[in-house]
């Protein structure tokens, strides 16, 4: 299996490039994203790769990342989504919307996929949607713009005071209050650093 190309980009059309590694031309269907990001021609290149064996035809498809070749793999793996509606999948939305919307269950974006009908969106969606995993919350709204949900912040709000209660030491119970000279018992016993108790004249004393 050809799993990635290096080499120089001999040219780019609407479909793909052509890679010469070696002096073997290598065509590649990519997506409008992967070509996009590719370097002009007489530049050097490196793609992942997979090839597609058929009855009657080897292809060859180029992909800019592994999120982008993983993503395609699990398309083609779903019931009547070939090679190329998976690509054109790829070329309509970035592979993180993709992911977001099999996440979330969201048909309309899929239909919007030339070739794609409801029923094979929704069957893609019930197919992926284990596989793709739920995205956390900051996933979410990282490709989305959504802000946390209200629940989320008070989930943190709850850890930052169980976090200070823990910082202070504190034991369920109220701090001794501070002793003013001239009170009753001052010269007795004051709260040290630690929660043990010393006497008011060794306070502020240096340890031996």
């Amino acid at each position: 299996m050809i799993d990635r190309l290096t080499g120089t980009v001999v040219a780019k059309d609407a479909d793909g490039v052509v890679v010469d590694v070696v002096g073997v031309g290598f065509r590649l269907e990519t997506s409008v994203h992967t070509l996009r990001q590719l370097p002009d021609v007489g530049e050097r290149a490196a793609l992942f790769t997979h090839l597609h064996v058929r009855e009657d035809a080897l292809q060859l498809f180029g992909f800019s990342s592994e999120e982008e070749r993983t993503l395609f793999l699990m398309l083609i793996g779903v019931s009547k989504i070939g090679p190329r509606l998976a690509m054109a999948a790829l070329s309509a939305r970035r592979p993180a919307e993709l992911r977001r919307a099999i996440a979330t269950g969201d048909v309309a974006l899929f239909q919007s996929v030339p070739g794609i009908g409801r029923k094979t969106a929704e069957r893609l969606i019930l197919e992926l949607r284990e596989r793709v995993g739920d995205l956390g919350a900051a996933d979410l709204a990282a490709v989305s713009g959504a802000r946390p949900s209200a629940r989320d912040g008070n989930l943190s709000l709850a850890r930052e005071a169980l976090f200070g209660a823990g910082a202070h030491h504190c034991r369920g119970r109220a701090p001794a209050p501070r002793r003013q000279p001239g009170d009753p018992g001052a010269g007795a016993r004051a709260e040290g650093p630690e929660g043990t108790l010393k006497p008011d004249d060794e306070r502020g004393r240096p340890r031996p």
